[in-house]
């Protein structure tokens, strides 16, 4: 079975490429240059999306080899598990293009409840923002578990396979993980 994919439906899993890219590389440039590549790769793939798994966890699997085909190029070894380090972001990093398509057209439109009640954008960024923060805060390979689970979207053996964990680690991690970002958004966005 060759299912042929939509640019939309690859476009829409962008921004959970990106954001893994981004844990792997630490470069915001190099990481949107992995996501692309991978994306054009998607899309001139002659043998294409079988549907075997799901979209993403195919498109991952392509990413992941245009970030080990960096990584050799720049003569550096892929990270291992032990070695990854809290995701950095600029603050002043220029997302543009998770809104807007190379020809400067928009991936898709504001949404018209955000511009119906923009007091409630403004507290929803904010509140973003603070969940950021308490992200980075966690453990490098406690945040790294949570990520691939709950922004990637990989399923419980697919994050155990990614990172070398057991099922019962798994859980563990991810238990503590929810407590650490539940304690720290109740200090900085529910009691502030």
């Amino acid at each position: 079975m060759n299912n042929k994919i939509s640019e939309k439906a690859l476009i829409e899993q962008r921004p959970v490429l990106y954001r893994y890219a981004l844990i792997q590389l630490k470069d915001s440039a190099v990481a949107d240059d992995a996501v692309q590549e991978t994306l054009l790769a998607a899309l001139q793939s002659k043998i294409g999306y079988t549907g075997k798994s799901s979209l993403r966890t195919w498109l991952i699997g392509i990413l992941k080899h245009k970030i080990a085909d960096y990584c050799r190029k720049q003569q550096l070894e892929p990270l291992s598990f032990e070695q990854f380090n809290s995701p950095t972001q600029d603050p002043n990093e220029d997302h543009d293009a998770d809104f807007f398509q190379d020809n400067g057209s928009w991936n898709g439109g504001p949404a018209t409840c955000t511009w119906a009640d923009p007091e409630a954008s403004l507290k929803q960024d904010e509140f973003w923002s603070i969940y950021e923060t308490c992200q980075k805060a966690l453990p490098p390979s406690m945040a790294t578990i949570f990520v691939l689970r709950e922004l990637v979207g990989l399923e419980t053996h697919e994050v155990c396979h990614e990172t070398g964990i057991s099922e019962a680690n798994y859980w563990t991690t991810m238990h503590r993980a929810r407590l650490r970002l539940r304690e720290c958004l109740e200090i900085k966005w529910f009691n502030a």
